[in-house]
Formats: C-alpha cells, sequence, structure tokens
C-alpha cells in the first residue's frame, strides 16, 4: 500500500513531489513552501519550521508526515506518539538530496520518475564539474549574521561545483549551525573574494557586511563582490538549491 495523504513540514519535500507528479497526495505543507507558487493556494499551510500545529495536522487525517532535521525531532515525537507515520529526513550534502529524492519515489511508487529527475541534476552537476576554469576564486558562505554562522555541506559543496573554494570547507562538515559559529575576526584572514549571504527567514545588508570592523580590507569587500541569494533557493536541501540555488552561485563568481 502507498501513502495517499501526506503532510509536508518542509519545503524540499513538498517541491520534490511536485516534481514527481504527486502533489495529488499533499494534503497539509509548511508556512514556508512557495515552489511552486501555486501551493500557495492549493495546500493548507499546518506550521512554520520548528513548530506545528498538530491539532490541524491531526485533523488532516494523514497517512505520512515528512520531517527534516533534529529541528524537527520534537514535532516527529509528538506526531509518532499520536499513531501517526513519520519519516524524517536527515540529510546534509548533495549526495543526501539526492538520495532524498529516491527515497520518496521509493515510497510512493514512482521510481522511475525520480531516477529521472536526480539524472537531470546529476547531469547538471557534472557539467559544471568539468566547465575548464582559470581561476577559482575564494568564497565565504554566510548562513546568519549575529552570531556569524558559515555555510552548511551542501551549499559548501555547491560552491565547489560551481567554481569555487569555500574557506571554510573544515566547518561544512559540521551538521549542527552552532558548531559553524564564527567570530568576525576569523574571516580577513582567509581572504574572500567573494560572500555569499542567505540569512534564513530575512533580507540580507550587504552594507553591514561589507562595514564590519576590520574587514574593509578583504577582496569581497574591496571589489564589491557580496551577494545575497535568497534563503528559499539555497538553504533547502532540495531540488531548489540543485537548480537556482546553484544557478545564483555561478552567476555570482
Amino acid at each position: 500500500m502507498s501513502f495517499h495523504r501526506i503532510v509536508c513540514l518542509t519545503e524540499e519535500t513538498v517541491e520534490t513531489l511536485y516534481l514527481l507528479g504527486q502533489d495529488h497526495r499533499i494534503v497539509g505543507v509548511t508556512g514556508y513552501a512557495i515552489r511552486p507558487p501555486r501551493v500557495r493556494k492549493e495546500k493548507p499551510r499546518v506550521g512554520a519550521f520548528t513548530s506545528a500545529d498538530l491539532e490541524k495536522i491531526k485533523a488532516l487525517n494523514p497517512d505520512l508526515v515528512l520531517t527534516f532535521s533534529d529541528l524537527q525531532a520534537d514535532i516527529a515525537a509528538g506526531l509518532i506518539c499520536a499513531g501517526i507515520e513519520v519519516h524524517a529526513f536527515n540529510h546534509r550534502d548533495v549526495a543526501g538530496i539526492l538520495r532524498m529524492i529516491r527515497t520518496l519515489g521509493a515510497l510512493l511508487g514512482c521510481t522511475d520518475q525520480a531516477e529521472a529527475l536526480i539524472e537531470g541534476y546529476e547531469a547538471r552537476i557534472a557539467t559544471l564539474r568539468a566547465t575548464p576554469r582559470p581561476h577559482r576564486p575564494r568564497v565565504f558562505f554566510e548562513e546568519w549574521d549575529e552570531p556569524i554562522i558559515s555555510g552548511i555541506r551542501w551549499a559548501s559543496e555547491l560552491i565547489e561545483i560551481a567554481g569555487g573554494q569555500d574557506i571554510f570547507p573544515e566547518l561544512a562538515a559540521e551538521p549542527l549551525a552552532k558548531n559553524r559559529i564564527l567570530l568576525p575576526d576569523a574571516i580577513p584572514p582567509r581572504a574572500p573574494d567573494v560572500i555569499l549571504a542567505s540569512w534564513c527567514g530575512k533580507k540580507v545588508v550587504t552594507s553591514r557586511i561589507a562595514g564590519r570592523e576590520g574587514w574593509q580590507d578583504v577582496p569581497a569587500v574591496r571589489d564589491g563582490r557580496i551577494y545575497e541569494i535568497k534563503s528559499p533557493l539555497i538553504l533547502q536541501p532540495g531540488p531548489a538549491a540543485l537548480t537556482d540555488g546553484l544557478d545564483a552561485i555561478v552567476a555570482a563568481l
């Protein structure tokens, strides 16, 4: 038996189900779901990211709820205690994004569609990796500003795919944001050529980054190469990151 009534509590599973042609199974979504745009009109919203309306979810009578990461562990536990089946994804890299798509294909009996989607992403990644590059700019990815948090692993990998070098590759391997916190004076010595910023849930103020004490000689600041990437494009580990998010990084580099 497949699943017929699914609640998606993260954006990437919503977008993936639409791309797989399985959106008819979705009965509720996270309030942050905006891809594709029509989801805003088509599906009821049942929560944010770290909070959810359990009673509203239960009223939808789902046979599966999809969650993501340790940040939704309490929500998942509440649903499990209510007798609802939950699948919790916990991926942090590009391979994990592709695995998530493959898993959804298996869960919903649409493996061919999932494999076709994956093959398209893999082909684009392979093409970008094979592109000759005379220069690979050094890149700082800022996931949050107060405190400064460097980029998660999939962002770091996408920078490499796009032809850049993440200046904090050792931190990208840390799955938890608290382990990627940096003091402002840690960045200038690594001399990033480009700064990419995506502050989850709020607009990036590039002048604030450029005006940090001691950053005036950072090449990215000196040359005006500070770019915002909207968080829905890069901070959700799904199709958006592999398409529009990756395109934004390529354009910035």
